[in-house]
């Protein structure tokens, strides 16, 4: 086994299953990964339960575009979460931000406690914030956040690194860094010698799931 986890994001149950039989050790369950990930729907998240001998994130994102919500898509999110933690699902993946792109930590706050005892995933909205290292200082404040998934503000994992290793430091293992932007089976473990982190994700990083 690696010294870290490897997490593949899906959008279909034929590639949870090729993914888990792969290497995988964690999964992201989307909808839609052409928009970076949707929220699946419900008969997918059973059945995945129901099959797969690995844990699973879901991805709480009620549409494409921008991470500012509205009244409505909120109480969307509130009812996958509450769907999700019904279910038995290990976590799920959300993020949000405010006006100004920063994060919405008010948002956040009450999305997490929602959530919990699910894990938290914070996802690569923080990498839109003007600052993704201050902005991941505040999550570290918050204590409710379990994983951050980031680039560390740049479009890979690799121009990112020295960011990243900064969050790793601050954060001291809570929350973990979940490493992403464009990480693969050819790359990771290169990365995971340069940033040393206990999580890492992409849609290749096991190759390919067709």
């Amino acid at each position: 086994m690696p010294a870290y986890e490897i997490e593949v994001c899906v959008d279909s149950l034929e590639q949870a299953l090729a993914a888990e039989k792969q290497g995988a050790t964690r999964l992201e369950l989307c909808s839609r990964l052409d928009l970076d990930g949707l929220t699946p729907d419900q008969g997918f998240i059973q059945a995945a339960l129901a099959q797969l001998n690995i844990p699973i994130h879901v991805m709480i994102r009620p549409r494409a575009g921008d991470f500012t919500y509205t009244p409505s898509e909120i109480a969307q999110m509130e009812a996958d979460i509450l769907f999700c933690k019904n279910n038995g699902v290990p976590g799920v993946v959300f993020g949000a931000l405010n006006p100004q792109a920063e994060l919405d930590l008010p948002l956040i706050t009450h999305l997490a406690n929602l959530a919990k005892p699910m894990n938290v995933v914070i996802h690569k909205a923080i990498d839109q914030t003007a600052n993704p290292l201050e902005e991941f200082k505040k999550l570290v404040a918050l204590g409710v956040v379990d994983f951050v998934l980031t680039s560390g503000g740049y479009p890979t994992a690799a121009a990112g690194l020295s960011i990243l290793k900064d969050m790793i430091n601050a954060a001291k293992g809570n929350p973990r860094v979940i490493v992403a932007g464009k990480v693969t089976q050819a790359n990771v473990a290169d990365l995971h010698q340069k940033i040393q982190s206990l999580d890492y994700h992409g849609r290749l990083i096991v190759g390919s799931l067709d």
